[in-house]
C-alpha cells in the first residue's frame, strides 16, 4: 500500500512517500480502504516529537479517516465487506495511522459513515467532532438559556462547538481573530469576538449584564483558562483541550469547575455526531482538500497555528 512516512521527528520535510506491505486485519478488527484522512494539531505534536506517544520513526501519522471496508478480522459481525465507515484510531502506540490506503482499527471503535456527507467531509468530523461533543455536551454539560464562551471558535474544534452549542439552546460568545469573524458568525456564534483588537473578558461581562458566562470552552491552550475566570461567574464550568497554565489562584473561590478533555475512542460518540449531521444540526468545516501526496503543505498550515476547519487528505 502506499502511505507518506515520517522518517524522523522534525520539520515538514520529514515526510516520504513508501509501499508499505498490506496490512491483516485480527481478531475483532477491520481492514479500512481510507478514501479521506482528516488533519489535526495533534498530527503535527507526533511530527515533532511523538515518543510521548510511544512512537518510534518510521511511523505513519494521521487520526481521522472516512473509508471503505475491505476485509473482516475473525470474529466482526456488526460490518460487512463494502460498508462506507468513519472513524478516530489511537494514538499511543499507534504507528500505522491514516496517512495510508489501507487501515487496519478495531471494530468497536468504527461507525458507519453518515449518510448525505461525502468521504472528505466525514473525515473532518470523528476527532474534532467528538471532542468537541465531549467537551459541550458530555462534561460541561450546556444547557438551554446558558452563555458559553469558546476560544478559538474557528478551528476544527471549535467550530463544532460552537454549533452543538447553539444546538443545545445556549447563547453562543465565540473568538477568533479579524480574518475568521464572519465564519464565527455563520457558524451560529452569537457574539463574536476579535481576540487580538477586544478585551475577552470585559466584552463577555458586558453580554452577561457584569455576571459571567456559565461555561467556557478552551480550544487554543497556554493561559486561556486561567485569564478567562474573571469572565466566568461562580460556580461555572470550563474545559479545555489542553493542560491550563497561569495563575489559577481564584479558581476555588468561585466555585469553579475545570474539565480537561482527551478523547477516548467510541462508536458510539460518533453514532450520535453522525444523527446530528445527518438532520445537518452540524456540519463540518473544511478549509482545504489536498492529495495525499501534499501532506506537508498541511502540516504547514497546521504549524501556522492559524486557519479555519479542517484541511482534509484525499486518497486513492
Amino acid at each position: 500500500m502506499r502511505a507518506m512516512v515520517i522518517k524522523g521527528f522534525g520539520g515538514t520535510d520529514v515526510f516520504e512517500a513508501r509501499e508499505l506491505p498490506r496490512p491483516q486485519p485480527g481478531p475483532g478488527e477491520v481492514l479500512v480502504r481510507v478514501k479521506a484522512s482528516g488533519t489535526n494539531p495533534v498530527d503535527a505534536k507526533l511530527r515533532v516529537s511523538g515518543s510521548w506517544a510511544h512512537l518510534t520513526p518510521p511511523v505513519v501519522l494521521g487520526y481521522d479517516a472516512a473509508g471503505v471496508v475491505e476485509e473482516l478480522g475473525t470474529g466482526v459481525t456488526d460490518f460487512k465487506i463494502g460498508d462506507e465507515v468513519f472513524y478516530t484510531p489511537e494514538i499511543f502506540g499507534n504507528p500505522l495511522g491514516t496517512y495510508a490506503e489501507l487501515n487496519v482499527v478495531p471494530a468497536r471503535i468504527v461507525a458507519r459513515k453518515p449518510l448525505g456527507l461525502d468521504f472528505v467531509e466525514a473525515a473532518a468530523v470523528p476527532l474534532a467532532g467528538g471532542t468537541a461533543y465531549e467537551a459541550i455536551v458530555r462534561r460541561l454539560r450546556v444547557a438551554p438559556g446558558e452563555t458559553v464562551l469558546i476560544h478559538g471558535g474557528a478551528g476544527g474544534v471549535g467550530s463544532f462547538a460552537i454549533q452543538l452549542a447553539r444546538a443545545a439552546g445556549a447563547r453562543v460568545l465565540a473568538t477568533a481573530g479579524s480574518e475568521n469573524q464572519a465564519t464565527l458568525r455563520e457558524l451560529g456564534a452569537d457574539v463574536a469576538i476579535d481576540y487580538k483588537r477586544d478585551d475577552v473578558n470585559a466584552r463577555a461581562l458586558a453580554e452577561t449584564a457584569g455576571q459571567g458566562v456559565h461555561a467556557v470552552f478552551d480550544c487554543v491552550g497556554g493561559e486561556l483558562v486561567a485569564q478567562s475566570v474573571p469572565a466566568t461567574r461562580s460556580g461555572g464550568r470550563l474545559a479545555s483541550i489542553l493542560s491550563p497554565r497561569g495563575d489559577l489562584g481564584s479558581f476555588s473561590p468561585k466555585n469553579l469547575t475545570l474539565h480537561g478533555i482527551f478523547l477516548i475512542r467510541e462508536r458510539a460518540r460518533l453514532e450520535l455526531l453522525a444523527s446530528l449531521l445527518e438532520r445537518k444540526v452540524v456540519r463540518p468545516l473544511v478549509e482545504q482538500v489536498l492529495p495525499l501526496a501534499e501532506v506537508a503543505r498541511a502540516h504547514q498550515r497546521l504549524d501556522s497555528g492559524h486557519g479555519r476547519g479542517k484541511v482534509v487528505l484525499t486518497i486513492g
